[in-house]
């Protein structure tokens, strides 16, 4: 097996391709009593490349589509403020039916009552997009160190898997890293197809891949890969998802990362939080820290751009995966789904730092 390489130069250090949402938050009100909410700008592939610019410094982009109207406006000004160029599909909204913006809404929960997180993705122009939408040729002819995609954007229509494909196959010509999050949404995937046409999508993107983030879930339902029962060992357990490895790299042999965050949820404001990742044949683990969280979504891509940032700077693959565990976990401290914390404060947290007072 041949050890992850990644180019030294591009323009973009990383490129990702993705459905932009925005995601309604009324804190820790549940919807059916709120009256008023917040908004935040987001979608899994989006996050990794906003908080990969705004923490980290890298030159990152995002392939996606946006709607011409005053959502679609309001979700590209978010994109350049966390530093993200943009390669838009553009739609004309209609005024009435769409093509729109997916709403996501998510209360935070509270103690024993959990986040409950619903959609609106209807007539959603993300879902709409399609191969031949974007010039992948003069994108990557840029240079492109590092490609990423996942698994809610493939599951939002018939047409996006195909086009992940396109845009991998196109990164993989250029010399970039591709790297996908598996993500699996069982609500989305149902509307459409569910399991079957997940794992038989999800495995064809998986064959182009080099780095992989999914937990066992996301591995036994996404790619219908047997495993352990989910719940027949503690979360917090990494054996579980390290017996998997063996029959994932069986399959998709070409791999040579795969990596999941560890969460216990004690009570939707207190979790106990590790790292697994399997780096170039040795499997590594993060310590475990009891998590006070204020807002949960967005941990998971937090925790993916640390460890891709890791792997893109050349530091150790023990480090790469102590930066994706500590941001990861500096990102639930805070509203909303992309950064708000510094590449100092992530490395404080990586090596031991504590949450005493900075004078």
């Amino acid at each position: 097996m041949s050890e992850l390489t990644v180019p030294k130069r591009g323009e973009l250090d990383f490129l990702a391709l993705g459905a932009l949402v925005h995601r309604l938050d009324p804190g820790a009100t549940p919807f059916r009593k709120a009256a008023s909410c917040q908004i935040h700008v987001s979608g899994g592939e989006f996050n990794c490349a906003a908080n990969l610019a705004d923490c980290f410094g890298l030159n990152t982009g995002i392939a996606t589509a946006i709607v011409d109207y005053p959502i679609g406006d309001l979700i590209a000004t978010q994109v350049r403020a966390m530093g993200v160029k943009p390669f838009y599909r553009t739609f004309a909204h209609d005024g009435v039916t769409g093509p729109n913006m997916a709403t996501v809404y998510s209360d935070r929960g509270f103690g024993v009552r959990p986040p409950v997180v619903f959609y609106n993705r209807s007539n959603e122009a993300a879902g709409r997009l399609q191969p031949g939408d974007f010039d992948w040729k003069s994108i990557f002819g840029q240079g492109v160190r590092w490609f990423h995609s996942g698994g809610i954007f493939a599951s939002l229509s018939s047409t996006t898997g195909d086009l992940i494909l396109e845009a991998m196959d196109a990164a993989k010509a250029a010399g970039a890293i591709v790297s996908f999050d598996l993500n699996y949404r069982e609500k989305l995937w149902n509307i459409w197809g569910g399991k079957p046409c997940a794992a038989a999508i999800l495995n064809r993107i998986v064959e182009r891949v080099d780095v992989l983030v999914g937990n066992e879930e996301d591995l036994q339902h996404g790619l219908g890969i047997e495993g352990p029962a989910v719940a027949s060992h503690s979360e917090l357990d990494p054996a579980g998802f390290v017996e998997m490895i063996g029959r994932v790299m069986e399959r998709h042999s070409q791999l040579k990362v795969i990596a999941t965050t560890l969460r216990e949820v004690r009570s939707s404001n207190r979790h106990r939080w590790s790292a697994v990742a399997w780096i170039d044949g040795c499997s590594y683990a993060a310590p475990t820290i009891e998590l006070d969280v204020f807002d949960r979504v967005g941990g998971g891509d937090g925790f993916a751009s640390g460890l891709f940032y890791g792997l893109l700077t050349g530091e150790t693959p023990e480090q790469a995966l102590r930066l994706g565990w500590a941001h990861g976990a500096l990102l639930t401290t805070s509203p909303g789904d992309t950064t708000m914390v510094t590449l100092e404060q992530v490395r404080a947290l990586a090596t031991g730092g504590s949450a005493r007072i900075q004078r």
